[in-house]
């Protein structure tokens, strides 16, 4: 029963909205399908499949609300939810900033599913993982990674005639390789909505290279270097920055968007001007489902234009007190880029450091967006063009906003995280310390 077909979904929903007695009723109901398989030193460690499918319904007088969750869908258990959901929310306080659910919406199509990645059996799973730990072993390394997929949907309904349906399917893949020595380390991941466009073996190369060419890493002061931040890297210091791009902390004063004296920044250029930001539920390259939790519809947004900050995130109720529409957050990241690979943003540098990965991330001042953070499984130091030697991780403190003003080059976008990032190039990026990690 994991997942339902659209007029399944439908059929279940419209019978918990007709048991409703509340003035407001929502159900969303979500199901999946998925399984994975684990290992380490080289050899498989676990592996399973699981499937799960779930409902709550929200029940809600005037602004009172209670929620109540089920996963049988027999009709004695889908009342008691809904009687279980009326029961709290009359013991609810009021919620002050209580909207009432939305009417009807149009959606458009997302091609987030495909059979090729719902259809997965174990033994493409044992072969994908034969496809990585194989070359590792070849080279003498120690391999440990994780593959993992899924098939699912999600359904919303409300007692005003809103219904919305979508399936999606995801496939993610990470390994870490090291040397028997444990002084070499090299880490890759991949993830994609069509596992054909996964390859495990050649992506496990990448590591398998980075890990022998880390070892004898050599200690460098630690202050600020120009730096190529392959994609994941930058992925991890952008996180923080998507989620703050929201116009009630800005409004607050809780946020690097708030302006000295009041307001938001938006209008204003704040990166350099080849920075390109936007979000698209359609793209083909990151496809997400094409509305929120509650129903709000995604469409192409752009955040970042030209350096000028162009939009933020208003929630239905932070609109509704400020007079404006509501507008949901980034579903994905896409900044457009260059056509250079990482390779190539190498060869055109005299001096500086590749970073693989960023780990650890802590925000140290959200007002600035200061970042603290190490790097690790492959740190390079790069001199006339080509890599010189591994050179020992080091500790960052450092914004993404300062670093998107000191951008000397941009690469070609890739999918990480499901968002499509480009490798960057960076002056005076800032190492505050070293670290032991490898």
């Amino acid at each position: 029963m994991a997942i339902l077909s659209k007029d399944e979904a439908r059929d279940i929903m419209q019978k918990v909205v007709n048991m409703s007695g509340a003035d407001f009723c929502e159900v969303n109901l979500s199901g999946s399908r998925g399984g994975n398989i684990r290992y380490a030193r080289n050899t498989v460690t676990t592996s399973g499949e699981e499937q799960n499918t779930s409902l709550s319904v929200q029940s809600s007088f005037g602004s009172k609300t209670g929620t109540s969750s089920v996963n049988e869908f027999d009709d004695e258990s889908l009342r008691a939810a809904v009687e279980r959901s009326e029961e709290l929310a009359r013991l609810a306080p009021d919620n002050p900033e209580f909207m009432e659910p939305m009417g009807p919406q149009e959606y458009g199509e997302s091609q987030t599913f495909y059979e090729s990645t719902a259809n997965i059996q174990p033994d493409q799973r044992a072969q994908m993982a034969y496809d990585s730990i194989t070359p590792s072993s070849a080279n003498d390394l120690v391999s440990a990674g994780f593959l993992e997929d899924e098939a699912g949907f999600e359904a919303l309904m409300n007692n005003k005639d809103l219904f919305a349906y979508n399936q999606s399917t995801e496939v993610e893949f990470s390994v870490t390789i090291r040397t028997k020595d444990g002084t070499g380390s090299g880490w890759v991941s991949r993830d994609y909505n069509d596992v054909n466009n996964l390859d495990t073996g050649s992506a496990s190369q990448i590591a398998i290279d980075k890990s022998i060419g880390s070892r004898d890493a050599v200690a460098l002061e630690p202050g600020r270097y120009t730096v190529i931040l392959e994609p994941h890297a930058v992925s991890g210091l952008l996180r923080y920055m998507l989620g703050a791009m929201n116009a009630r902390t800005a409004d607050e004063g809780r946020s690097f968007m708030s302006k000295v004296g009041g307001g938001t920044r938006v209008g204003e250029q704040m990166f350099d001007e080849r920075v390109n930001l936007y979000s698209d539920p359609f793209d083909e390259n990151v496809p997400v489902t094409p509305f929120t939790g509650s129903g709000m519809p995604l469409e192409k947004t752009t955040w970042i234009e030209n350096g000028v900050v162009k939009n933020l995130a208003y929630s239905r109720y932070w609109a509704k007190e400020n007079g404006v529409e509501p507008l949901p957050g980034p579903s994905n990241a896409i900044i457009p880029g260059g056509d250079k690979t990482t390779q190539q943003l190498i060869a055109d540098t005299e001096r500086g450091i590749l970073v693989t990965r960023t780990w650890y991330i802590r925000m140290v001042d959200p007002q600035s967006q200061l970042l603290t953070g190490l790097t690790r499984d492959g740190t390079f130091y790069i001199e006339n063009g080509r890599i010189k030697n591994a050179v020992r991780n080091f500790r960052f403190n450092e914004s993404p906003v300062i670093m998107l003003n000191n951008l000397e080059e941009l690469g070609r976008p890739m999918r990480t995280d499901g968002n499509m990032i480009p490798p960057m190039k960076i002056r005076d990026f800032t190492f505050s310390s070293l670290s032991d990690a490898v």
